[in-house]
């Protein structure tokens, strides 16, 4: 007996829901729906706890947590101010995801010990000492956010360290010795917050004095001088230095704080205060800053500070001028470096060096001559992207790109210039073949993160990226020769990856996390001296009633002859030959070649896991689903899009063609669907072709007239390129939208450029054209949905939407592929 595709389990009561008649309301109300039963389970099944190594191989913590938390969680109060959101309750940054116990365990074996934490906090962190030895949780509870410590010698007998955390613009790291730690708490004298004003003190005004500032569509901006108040008071905290042990709280300052970090011989301290005037058209990180260093003795004394000028008038694209990049060398006592722009910020600007990095060592004189603060240590070719220290302090690793070419490069330079620099990395930042992996960090002689060393070998972990999709491994590199040995490497029937180094040489001891088709991520000690492989944990299948679900790696051509690949998943039961209805879920991504476009990503050996919003749960429904269908936007990087209609329908015709030469698809019923740019995507789709039944697109923006200084890759503005800002737009070519589109987006959606505007608008552009589509607005949900309603509802609307819209064959003849 041939498959038969499972029919959507809808309550009568609400048969018919997703395509309503067209005597029903335009609008309306709903109550949260659910879906089939499998789906709500597959959903709420608990996920695996989360695990953290600690630092000297010794201990675990696991983290466990629920699936999804209630709709009066994520509704609660918050605040949305200088492009942030903030819990007023918790002094914290607004959250949604928290743990619900923290559970430690020695690696090697013994009882797993519960971290006995206060009734109903949530967790919301947690970290290790640099040497193991002690470990941090931060809770949230109904008074604020505390932070609490225990050491793995004793892991249940915890102890509160201060329940005034404020973690509004920092967080809490470890002081050198890791009996203190750096952190930021709430004033004892703050006193309430700022009242609004009943009447209007005046208009808000803001005035543009002709010079160029293009910006980003950023969300949550200031709107007032009230809105600067409040921000200001909930961001204001002290800066602390907190004992371990009982000691009493050392207080180094109070301000607004963008960062903080003691140097790593603990004797300096670094602060970047934010300072008014504020503005309401940035977030808080473009605010003008002052860095300082100062002695941690006497922290209001600074030797030596910078003023960092408010970030308007930058380049799209481009960086501030001026000194920014700030980092202490992990690898010196008191040594900090920072970068600096030699092409004015601007990356059209020709220049034979962008950047170049600064460094300055304690006691942090200026030079009597030129009043300057330390020195050149060395320039770059192109735009700065950070430093790595090593084990051997005289060595660092410069990374840089090539925004022209989407390029990385990272040179291994020595301080003193007693070498010539050698490179590292040379590669295109899409070729993932070529991908070298990171270098493996560990804690160095301060505590501090530096790449390990071994003699002449420096260690490298990466995701393998091959033909055969990705096979993690673990390699050394030798910084004499820069000759590379691979030690060791994924199976090819697993997806295993490396998490945790613990001994190196030629039989390393480290730890992967490893995981097959039908068995979920674990964790493996591999004992290099005794060759052995011990398994850490053990958790169970959260979901073994989908395991009869099968996948496949497909490759095929585009017609230009560009490779493409995507992920086939289908039902359980499924019977060959049989052709289903189809889904096919994609993404858009930019490439400057078409060798790299090509490469395949991801693995078919991992663990297949259905949460959340996840469009694989229709899977259970009956539907193939086509996963990761890529959809590359090939050409040159500043005019790339012109061709992005064209390009994309191509992708989207040899996808279904795949299926549909396979006998797997059904070409007449074959829907398609994204998230944020994949909704872009899927509306342009159903705009200029009819390929598809019908079209689920969440969370996106559909009008590019609302984002006119760039977006996603595209470098040129509105007023540049107007003819493709309106051929990329579905919302300008709404009448061609004749396929039925369900639009979805989360009311507080926070993402740059995806206002919920934007999917208002294109459903009355539908709706103005006689289309046929549904809009669903998610209360308090962002540009991922959370809550457990929410989602539920999701992918009820989802499920019915594909039922009433793709699932039933019709007998009419499929409309050939159209460019308009």
């Amino acid at each position: 007996m041939r498959f038969a595709a499972a029919a959507a389990v809808v309550p009568a009561a609400l048969a018919g829901a997703a395509a309503p008649s067209a005597a029903a309301p335009s609008a309306a109300q709903e109550t949260y729906r659910e879906p089939p039963a499998i789906v709500r389970d597959l959903i709420t099944a608990a996920p695996s706890p989360g695990v953290s190594i600690s630092p000297d191989g010794a201990s675990m913590l696991m983290v466990h947590r629920d699936a999804l938390p209630p709709l009066e969680d994520v509704t609660r109060p918050m605040l949305r101010l200088a492009g942030m959101r903030i819990d007023p309750r918790a002094n914290a940054r607004f959250a949604t995801s928290f743990g619900t116990r923290v559970v430690h365990r020695a690696l090697r074996g013994g009882p797993e010990t519960e971290v006995k934490l206060p009734n109903g906090a949530r967790v919301a962190g947690t970290s290790w000492s640099p040497d193991g030895t002690r470990f941090v949780v931060t809770v949230v509870t109904a008074g604020g956010s505390e932070l609490w410590t225990g050491t793995a010698a004793d892991p249940a007998n915890v102890r509160q360290v201060t329940a005034r955390l404020n973690t509004i613009t920092g967080g809490v790291s470890w002081a050198p010795g890791g009996a203190h730690v750096l952190c930021q708490l709430v004033p004892e004298d703050r006193g309430a917050p700022p009242e609004a004003p009943r009447v209007p003190l005046g208009p808000n005004v803001q005035e543009t004095d002709g010079r160029k500032s293009p910006l980003r569509t950023y969300q949550d901006l200031l709107a007032s001088e009230h809105d600067a108040d409040t921000w200001e008071h909930y961001a204001t905290a002290d800066l602390a230095l907190l004992s371990l042990d009982g000691g009493e709280a050392r207080i180094l300052g109070r301000g607004v704080y963008a960062g903080a970090s003691l140097s790593p011989d603990g004797n300096w301290i670094m602060t970047m205060q934010i300072r008014r005037p504020y503005t309401f058209l940035m977030p808080y990180y473009r605010f003008p800053q002052r860095v300082e260093i100062a002695r941690t003795e006497e922290p209001a004394a600074a030797v030596v500070g910078w003023n960092v000028p408010l970030g308007e008038g930058i380049p799209i694209g481009g960086v501030r001028t001026g000194a920014r990049s700030f980092q202490w060398a992990a690898s010196h006592p008191a040594t900090l470096f920072w970068a600096e722009a030699l092409d004015g910020g601007d990356p059209k600007a020709e220049a034979q060096y962008r950047d170049r990095w600064l460094a300055a060592s304690a006691p942090f004189t200026r030079d009597e001559s030129t009043g300057a603060v330390g020195r050149e240590v060395v320039r770059v070719e192109h735009r700065a992207r950070g430093l790595t220290f090593f084990d051997d302090p005289n060595l660092f690793a410069a990374a840089e790109y090539d925004r022209d070419r989407r390029w990385i490069r990272s040179m291994l330079h020595a301080l003193d210039g007693s070498a010539v620099p050698r490179m590292l990395e040379d590669r295109s930042s899409n070729d993932r073949y070529g991908d070298p992996g990171a270098l493996l960090t560990h804690p160095g002689p301060f505590g501090r993160s530096v790449a390990r060393l071994d003699g002449e070998w420096m260690y490298r972990t990466g995701r393998g990226a091959s033909p055969e999709g990705d096979r993690p491994f673990l390699r050394r590199q030798s910084q004499v020769t820069l000759a590379t040995e691979e030690i060791w490497r994924c199976p090819a029937d697993a997806y295993e990856s490396v998490v945790d180094v613990m001994e190196t040489g030629d039989a390393p001891t480290f730890v992967t996390r490893r995981e097959t088709r039908t068995t979920p991520p674990n964790y493996v000690l591999h004992d290099g001296p005794a060759a052995k492989r011990v398994a850490l944990t053990d958790f169970a299948d959260p979901q073994p009633e989908i395991r009869g679900i099968t996948k496949q790696r497909l490759t095929y051509e585009r017609s230009d002859g560009i490779p493409l690949s995507a992920t086939l998943y289908l039902p359980a039961g499924y019977e060959e030959g049989t052709r289903l209805p189809m889904l096919v879920w994609g993404y858009p991504r930019e490439y400057n070649d078409a060798s790299t476009a090509g490469q395949i990503s991801g693995s078919t050996e991992r663990f297949t896991r259905m949460a959340g919003s996840s469009h694989l749960l229709l899977l259970t429904q009956g539907y193939a689903v086509l996963d990761g269908a890529t959809m590359p936007i090939i050409g040159d990087a500043e005019t790339m899009n012109d061709t992005f209609v064209t390009q994309l329908v191509a992708s989207a015709q040899a996808a279904i063609d795949v299926a549909v030469r396979m006998g797997v698809a059904d070409p007449d019923r074959v829907g398609v669907a994204g998230h944020s740019y994949g909704a872009f995507m899927t509306t342009n789709l159903l705009a200029h072709c009819d390929l598809f039944r019908a079209g689920i697109a969440r969370s996106g923006a559909y009008n590019r007239t609302l984002t006119p200084f760039g977006f996603q890759s595209e470098r040129r503005t509105f007023w540049q390129a107007p003819e493709t800002y309106f051929t990329v737009s579905p919302f300008m070519h709404a009448d061609h939208i004749n396929e039925p589109v369900l639009l979805i987006h989360g009311e507080a959606d926070n993402n740059s450029g995806t206002f919920p505007l934007q999917s208002r608008r294109l459903y009355q552009a539908i709706k103005g054209n006689g289309g046929t589509a549904r809009l669903v607005m998610l209360p308090g949900e962002s540009h991922g949905y959370r809550a457990r309603e929410s989602v539920l509802h999701v992918q009820a609307e989802m499920i019915d939407w594909m039922d009433a819209h793709v699932k039933a064959p019709r007998k009419t003849i499929r409309a050939s592929v159209t460019d308009r």
